[in-house]
């Protein structure tokens, strides 16, 4: 069956398998499965992310984080690690994305890690972070819709990173991004490996 990393229900077979990866200098033992994004492995966008956090805005004490399309948890897990006093938010729209975050935070020992669908997310939800790497292949008006709905959320002094692909539209969407959110400044902060790190800014 010919399946996205976004289908809601994957009907393909939940074959968990072991995942070993270094996330903020932590060697952890985690599990993934089929039908979930970059399942074997942490995809070169995602590290690009990980690896440029030096370069973006620190979220404050206890704030409320937001990893949008978590997969199996590689920015939620990074960011409940480096961020203990945080709340992080992991969202995606697969049952199996989110089964699999919810279990890799239990085997690191994070307990500031919320895993929801994106409908169980209280509309009064302000996070002062956004950090994801978007799901490009839902399509231009999908992606669009789901990040003016996203950054629309965020905190008045709220920071959003993002990382997308070069050939896949990075700079047209910064452009986009730009026009969308008048009073926040958003700028193209990384490039590294054919991907760039767009954040949009608190707002003035």
């Amino acid at each position: 069956m010919d399946e996205h990393y976004f289908t809601p229900s994957p009907a393909t077979d939940d074959r968990r398998f072991p995942l070993r990866v270094r996330l903020a200098g932590h060697d952890l033992d985690l599990v993934s499965s089929a039908s979930v994004f970059s399942g074997r492995g942490l995809d070169k966008a995602t590290a690009v992310l990980l690896d440029r956090l030096d370069e973006l805005a620190v979220p404050p004490p206890g704030a409320t984080i937001v990893d949008l399309g978590c997969g199996w948890g590689p920015i939620a897990l990074t960011a409940a690690l480096l961020h203990p006093g945080s709340q992080v938010w992991a969202v995606d729209v697969s049952e199996r994305a989110r089964e699999l975050t919810a279990e890799n935070a239990r085997r690191a020992g994070l307990t500031n890690v919320r895993v929801l669908a994106p409908q169980e997310v209280p509309e009064a939800l302000a996070p002062e972070a956004i950090w994801s790497n978007p799901p490009i292949r839902i399509g231009k008006e999908a992606l669009r819709s789901l990040l003016q709905e996203w950054t629309g959320r965020l905190a008045p002094q709220g920071t959003a990173a993002l990382v997308v692909g070069k050939n896949l539209g990075a700079d047209p969407l910064a452009r986009w991004l730009g026009e969308q959110l008048p009073d926040r400044p958003v700028a193209k902060v990384a490039s590294a490996k054919g991907f760039r790190v767009i954040e949009v800014g608190p707002a003035g």
